[in-house]
């Protein structure tokens, strides 16, 4: 189960940085998305992937670490998933405006050339 876990956050994290450098503002976007949510699954990993596993101390059971999730990377993943939603929001707005006054929505403003 690690092993799956960890070649497919390698695969997102590299297909990311490989959409980053492309020159259209989309895949830039999408490069942008695919790697925070690769780092959002590598800091959900670092809490042990359990299965069934509490997140809180319950008092009916013993107080044995082991039993439970750890809540903090859940909970920082949660934020980061928001804080990710609004900066691609943000992201959209601005590059749509860039379109609106460059008329193309490459990088260095100019359009390929055509073979």
């Amino acid at each position: 189960m690690e092993v799956v876990f960890a070649i497919a956050i390698g695969v997102m994290a590299g297909s990311g940085i490989y959409l980053l450098l492309r020159p259209r503002t989309f895949q830039v976007i999408m490069g942008l998305s695919l790697l925070s949510y690769a780092v959002n699954l590598f800091i959900f990993g670092m809490a042990r992937l359990r299965i069934g596993a509490a997140p809180v101390i319950d008092a009916t059971r013993s107080a044995d670490p082991a039993l439970y999730a750890d809540p903090v990377p859940q909970a920082l993943v949660l934020t980061a998933i928001v804080i990710g939603f609004a900066v691609t929001a943000l992201l959209l707005v601005v590059l749509l405006a860039a379109r609106g006054l460059s008329g193309t929505d490459h990088v260095d403003g100019r359009e390929p050339e055509q073979e």
